[in-house]
């Protein structure tokens, strides 16, 4: 079993504001960054203050707002350095046109810009701005000069806008932003790779008003797909009926039954060099799903099932199989069931879990099942644990 790959550490970060009607989002993604456990310095250009009050974002971050690039408050007058080297991360968001274009020329005349450009830590970006404005030709060049200096642009959106207009130019929604924050720390461990899983539940109908499914809740899955695309890999998931929102940057394929997961699967697997089936797939499905629903008259009824299809040993028989991963959701004897599964199977790696203490709750405790035995990892908050499957699958793969 290989030690947890290390993520960039992410405690504090300077949030950057410029001017445009979507800095009121900036409330929130304040919020969401004091909750994640980062202190934020939030830094306004006078365009930003504007639109939301330096007391509104003070009274979020817990810390003096600052704009005057002669009020940064350091004792050695360099506060248009020194706040930056405190800083594991920059984050201009909103960032308007006339801000992008300040950076990619190398401007410095106000506290923000200058940080941005006296930095030795990442700065990531979320335009925001009129769809023509993003359009134009000197605002692409700008954009494009951005990432050929290392920036990280986040977005922008698609939607309706402020002026009335729609189009691309909507800043991210603050979650998206710190989903994408947080992904920037993690080491790119899947870097190029083509991932395939499965989550959820199936339902399998046995009438047009009843069916058969599971507690499964999809968060493991939807866990390891975010994760999966913070590591860097092109992720596609293919899902059963949940609410759960898709992770930034991962392609989604929802089905229903387990015959549509299955069809779904086939149909994605040849373009994947990992498959995750993390999915609680039903084994069984009703032999016939009646036209009508069925009435009640209060006799007892038996309803005859057929085995469906087994996806992941499918999967791993293929001619040219991906590297295959397995869950093995158990009640009891986990490991030695699990075992026996990953055998049965012919995958790698199957990791294994009580099914009563993870469907449907926020944290999950599995044991790693490989050729080499069992390998136990403790109980952690399910995106947790996805970050450290990432770093034990992208150990296993061939070289």
């Amino acid at each position: 079993m290989t030690s947890p790959a290390a993520a960039r550490t992410l405690s504090r970060v300077v949030l950057g504001l410029t001017g445009g009607i979507a800095a009121y989002k900036a409330a929130e993604l304040t919020r969401l960054l004091v909750k994640e456990g980062i202190a934020v310095d939030v830094v306004m250009t006078n365009a930003a203050a504007q639109f939301i009050a330096p007391m509104t974002l003070q009274a979020l971050s817990g810390n003096p707002v600052l704009s005057g690039l002669w009020e940064s408050g350091a004792a050695n007058a360099m506060g248009h350095i020194e706040l930056s080297r405190h800083a594991d991360a920059i984050v201009v968001a909103p960032a308007s046109a006339d801000f992008i274009a300040k950076l990619a020329n190398g401007h410095a005349d106000d506290l923000l810009s200058t940080l941005c450009l006296a930095r030795d830590c990442p700065l990531l970006i979320a335009p925001a701005m009129n769809r023509q404005m993003w359009s134009n030709a000197a605002t692409q060049r700008n954009v494009a000069q951005l990432r050929a200096d290392g920036v990280e642009i986040l977005g922008p959106g698609s939607g309706d806008q402020a002026c009335g207009e729609i189009g691309d130019g909507r800043m991210l929604e603050p979650e998206e932003i710190m989903a994408a924050l947080l992904a920037s720390a993690q080491p790119k461990l899947l870097a190029g790779k083509r991932v395939l899983l499965t989550a959820g539940p199936t339902v399998e109908a046995i009438d047009p008003v009843r069916a058969i499914t599971n507690h499964s809740s999809g968060k493991m899955g939807f866990s390891l797909a975010q994760a999966c695309a913070e590591a860097g890999a092109n992720v596609t998931l293919v899902s059963g009926p949940t609410s759960l929102g898709t992770p930034t940057g991962v392609t989604r394929i929802d089905v229903k039954s387990a015959a549509e997961m299955a069809a779904a699967v086939d149909s994605a697997v040849p373009a994947a060099q990992i498959f995750i089936a993390v999915a609680a797939v039903a084994d069984y499905t009703p032999a016939e799903v009646r036209a009508s629903k069925l009435k009640k008259n209060g006799d007892r009824m038996t309803l005859a099932l057929k085995p469906t299809a087994d996806i992941l040993a499918a999967v791993a028989a293929r001619p040219k199989p991906p590297f295959c991963v397995g869950f093995a959701a158990e009640t009891d004897d986990i490991v030695k069931n699990a075992e026996a599964k990953r055998r049965s199977k012919k995958v790698p790696l199957l990791i294994a879990n009580r099914a009563q203490d993870a469907m449907g709750s926020e944290e999950n405790e599995v044991t790693l099942v490989d050729e080499r035995g069992a390998h136990p990892l403790p109980r952690m908050a399910k995106l947790a644990l996805a970050r450290r499957l990432v770093a034990e699958i992208a150990s296993r793969l061939p070289r």
